[in-house]
């Protein structure tokens, strides 16, 4: 069944392609010549910046058409890829922007990879105005010797991999150690310490899929080491995900005390977040447990622990050099105060075996096309309040905009903002003026290229074989992850 976006597009191209109808009212011709204001407008990426710019573009004006482009041909990015599977509360708002899609305004086109399948300066031709929401799809390199040895990766690729993101099926990591690195102390790293060490049994009722559990139930990790550059005052994760660690089933945190010396007083000075989570650091480390969670500390088989004050200088390989075998890190002191705290080496080092190493120190935004200016250093799109510079008509929202900080609360709040720039433009007449043939033009680019893209009627269609194939398993879905296997479900 056709989707409510075809609907949509048969009933508005209709009046474009026949003429009116004999005897036809003011009424009628008053409906054409809104229909030359529509505001046509194309947002890449479907992650939780590009269908919040979508709702807010929407919502605020009520003849804008947006259409939303997406590489993978499943929607909704970070949020299907990237929450935890132990997190589903965190992804309904997956159900907000079903409704956004669901829009007579509104369409998704999947299988559609921007800068390749189709050009930016296209896009632009095609469409009033273009915003760039395609998120941060890459990791920042530890650019250290070792880094390539196998037994390292990228805690981004990590979670793709349980997550069921497809470029990251096959990366069939090694957890035959007993003993894995994480370097970084950010949610991310919290979070991947969280699925090495959660028993498989409490995560079999998740959507985590079902290669990612066969491996996690064959696991022999046992310790979790999280190493930060800086210390216990300067940590990038937030209370409840340590809240959550600190009481993970069948797993003990080790915090060395010596970490902790002198804090008390310097915490009376911080902002009340910061002051919780410190003071939840500071208890675990510190004080002694009560009988209960002694005995449950003491009957724990897995345990992970806090390294602070250590920066990575090398990955050091087995014997026979064919493997990661350890890190070697150098110890730290603090300098400067505030947020100007930098970790400064001592000139000790110190070496920390492990088989796995997991490098989380960040995710970082590729460029998209070569008409799209781009600050390789920030790993950012060069904007004002959203407004890409020197691109009339071109704006960006997300992480592709700010960099990959946040949440999703302030990823709405940044794609709100870059909508009432656009939308500010458009009224003030900074954006094309006349009729802009919007997906049609793209569809006839698209056709001719070979490519077929995913509807959103077309993802429901996945999204109800996902479900059916979990009921089974008495999961919530089992997530496709071979595009191909999706497209040809589809009939593509």
């Amino acid at each position: 069944m056709a989707s409510r976006c075809w609907r949509w597009w048969g009933w508005s191209a209709w009046p474009r392609t026949r003429p009116p109808p004999a005897g036809s009212t003011p009424s009628f011709r008053h409906h054409l010549s809104t229909q030359e204001k529509t505001p046509q407008i194309c947002v890449v990426g479907s992650g939780p910046a590009g269908f919040y710019t979508a709702q807010h573009l929407l919502k605020q004006h009520p003849q804008a058409h947006v259409d939303i482009y997406e590489k993978q041909p499943v929607p909704f990015g970070l949020v299907r890829f990237g929450v935890a599977p132990d997190h589903p509360e965190v992804k309904n708002v997956i159900n907000t922007f079903t409704q956004t899609a669901h829009s007579g305004r509104c369409a998704f086109w999947g299988n559609v990879e921007v800068g390749r399948d189709v050009t930016v300066p296209e896009l632009r031709e095609a469409y009033h105005a273009v915003v760039l929401s395609y998120g941060a799809e890459d990791h920042r390199a530890l650019e250290i010797p070792g880094e390539e040895l196998p037994g390292v990766c990228s805690a981004r690729a990590f979670v793709g991999w349980y997550n069921g993101l497809p470029e990251n099926r096959e990366l069939e990591p090694d957890l035959s150690c007993d003993t894995a690195v994480i370097l970084g102390q950010g949610n991310v790293a919290l979070d991947v310490a969280r699925i090495l060490l959660t028993p498989p049994e409490h995560l079999e009722r998740t959507d985590i899929t079902k290669a990612a559990l066969g491996v996690l139930r064959q696991s022999r990790v046992k310790t979790v080491w999280l190493v930060g550059r800086r210390g216990p005052l300067q940590v990038a994760f937030t209370i409840k995900e340590l809240r959550e660690m600190i009481q993970l089933p069948g797993a003990r945190p080790i915090l060395d005390p010596a970490d902790f010396l002198g804090l008390q007083d310097k915490i009376k000075e911080v902002p009340r977040p910061r002051k919780r989570l410190t003071e939840l650091l500071l208890r675990t480390a510190t004080e002694k447990p009560g009988p209960e969670e002694a005995a449950r500390r003491a009957s724990a088989s897995r345990a992970w622990g806090l390294r602070f004050f250590r920066s990575p200088q090398q990955v050091l390989p087995s014997p026979d050099g064919r493997r990661a075998a350890g890190v070697r890190l150098a110890v730290t002191r603090l300098e400067g105060v505030g947020e100007a705290t930098r970790a400064v080496p001592t000139g000790d080092m110190e070496d920390l075996p492990c088989g796995l190493v997991l490098s989380s120190v960040g995710y970082k935004s590729r460029p998209v096309d070569p008409s799209v200016p781009f600050d390789s250093k920030l790993g950012v799109i060069p904007n004002v309040e959203g407004r890409v510079m020197d691109v009339p008509g071109l704006y960006c929202s997300g992480w592709v905009k700010r960099g990959p900080t946040g949440v999703i609360a302030t990823t709405m709040t940044d794609s709100f903002l870059t909508g009432q720039m656009l939308l500010q433009d458009l009224k003030a007449g900074l954006l094309p003026s006349g009729p802009r043939p919007g997906y049609a033009a793209i569809q006839a680019l698209l056709s001719s290229r070979g490519v077929r893209p995913v509807s959103f009627s077309d993802w429901e269609k996945l999204d109800a074989e996902e479900v059916a194939r979990g009921q089974g398993t008495g999961k919530p879905r089992e997530k496709l992850v071979d595009p191909q296997e999706m497209l040809r479900l589809l009939g593509h």
